[in-house]
């Protein structure tokens, strides 16, 4: 540091002036991203529709096979296909062994962790993404091992975009809400949801079904914005943060050679005090030289 200052006695200057001109560019770029954005965040407004064994379309449909010795339990459910998002189904009362099958020609996504709670059992959870592991298929099928109640999760659409909530780049404010509309708007046709039950033996208890769809509309934009003073604040601490950790330690090393310098110094000026005592101690004539013979 006293090498660097030696060369370059406006070095210190130089710091402050790098520091405030680094403070200048992002408080410029804080301002720009808030005056002139190009970023909009747009809402969407949910519905859920729920339907249960007895508000199903139809009554439900019991088949016994004799040959399989299975009972078969049916229901047909027909959601609204405007911005359908999700379908979940549950079923309760269920024999051990059940099987859930949920039909749909339009084709669903769906996962067994898809909308479950992260357990020790279920690590996958932590990092699980539909868009790479759900089955895009007409049918979908769960095992009830134990029996009892059994869920069903499916998205229509692996884009979050259509769901949500999103965010959208426009140059102003009507380009961006066309780009909401158009990202939302979805028709999933045909919508009819077929959910069975397959249990083994000659069952007559009739199991438990709820179905519940969502369907998302456009609700309102805006467009994104920071809080200019809390990011020029955020951006100050960082820059002084950044050349105090390059600067104290520096002129800690600086000033302690200084002082070292100083102590040294101080050494010398008094050793050499006391030679030049001893010199002028040494020529001085003594009392019986100068005394008259």
């Amino acid at each position: 540091m006293k090498k660097a200052l030696a060369q370059n006695p406006n070095l210190l200057r130089t710091l402050i002036g790098l520091s405030l001109t680094l403070i200048f560019m992002l408080s410029y770029a804080v301002y720009g991203a808030t005056v002139s954005p190009s970023v909009y965040i747009y809402k969407t407004e949910p519905t859920v529709n729920e339907y249960t064994a007895s508000s199903a379309d139809e009554e439900v449909e019991r088949t016994y096979d004799a040959e399989d010795n299975t009972t078969t339990w049916a229901w047909q459910v027909i959601a609204n296909d405007a911005n359908l998002t999700w379908v979940n189904v549950t079923a309760t009362e269920l024999s051990s062994g059940a099987l859930l099958r949920v039909t749909n020609v339009a084709m669903l996504y769906s996962h067994e962790l898809l909308g479950s709670t992260y357990t020790l059992e279920n690590p996958l959870e932590e990092e699980f993404s539909c868009a790479d592991l759900c089955d895009h298929a007409q049918v979908h099928e769960r095992i009830s091992e134990d029996g009892g109640t059994l869920e069903f999760h499916a998205l229509t659409s692996v884009d979050p975009a259509r769901r949500s909530n999103g965010s959208v780049f426009a140059a102003d404010l009507a380009e961006a809400e066309s780009k909401a509309r158009a990202a939302i708007e979805y028709t999933h046709s045909p919508s009819i949801l077929r959910i069975e039950i397959v249990e083994s033996g000659n069952r007559t208890t009739e199991p438990s079904i709820s179905a519940e769809t969502v369907n998302e509309e456009f609700a309102s934009i805006a467009v994104f914005s920071v809080d200019a003073t809390t990011e020029f604040l955020w951006a100050l601490a960082a820059v002084v943060g950044c050349f105090s950790m390059v600067l104290i330690p520096s002129f800690t090393v600086y000033f302690a050679a200084r002082a070292k310098e100083k102590r040294d110094e101080a050494k010398l000026e008094l050793a050499k005090n006391e030679v030049e005592s001893y010199i002028n101690d040494s020529e001085s004539p003594s009392e019986t030289d100068t005394a008259p013979k």
